[in-house]
């Protein structure tokens, strides 16, 4: 993570350093067009598709980590093992699912989108494996459906 602001920052000092000197080349010129201001433009444009390159690599950095805390927390919630402080209420609710049952449905909602995505067009029948039954039918609440 610190390579990554590091070269953020780098990569947003240089665009800085590079909006100076088209500045300053322009003041230059007297305004005029010149062989500095277009070099100095064309350095212009390569230092702010460089801050964008490493605004984006940050950005998905950021959501991957996201994602990553959302996954945990759920994980956390699903099975019961969040930790509650003293003088905290218990939550209540749905009952906790075992962190192997969690994953099962997580597969089977994963291939579900894959199919969806693939469009699977073959008239209902699923190109899984264990379509017919996508959970494991240990589980009852899964036998029922």
């Amino acid at each position: 993570m610190d390579n990554l602001v590091d070269s953020l920052n780098t990569a947003y000092q240089d665009f800085i350093a590079a909006s100076a000197s088209v500045l300053e080349a322009k003041e230059n010129s007297g305004g005029q067009k010149t062989q500095a201001t277009d070099a100095a433009l064309e350095n212009f444009k390569q230092r702010w598709e460089l801050f964008r390159v490493a605004c984006d690599h940050a950005e998905e950095f950021v959501e991957s980590v996201k994602q990553r805390i959302g996954s945990e927390c759920l994980v956390d919630e699903a099975t019961g093992s969040v930790a509650t402080k003293p003088g905290q209420p218990v939550p209540s609710g749905l009952p906790p699912i075992s962190a192997v049952r969690l994953e099962q449905m997580s597969k089977a909602v994963r291939w579900l989108v894959i199919e969806l995505q693939q469009g699977s067009g073959n008239g209902g029948s699923s190109s899984h494996p264990n379509s017919a039954a996508p959970f494991d039918a240990r589980f009852t609440e899964d036998a029922a459906q």
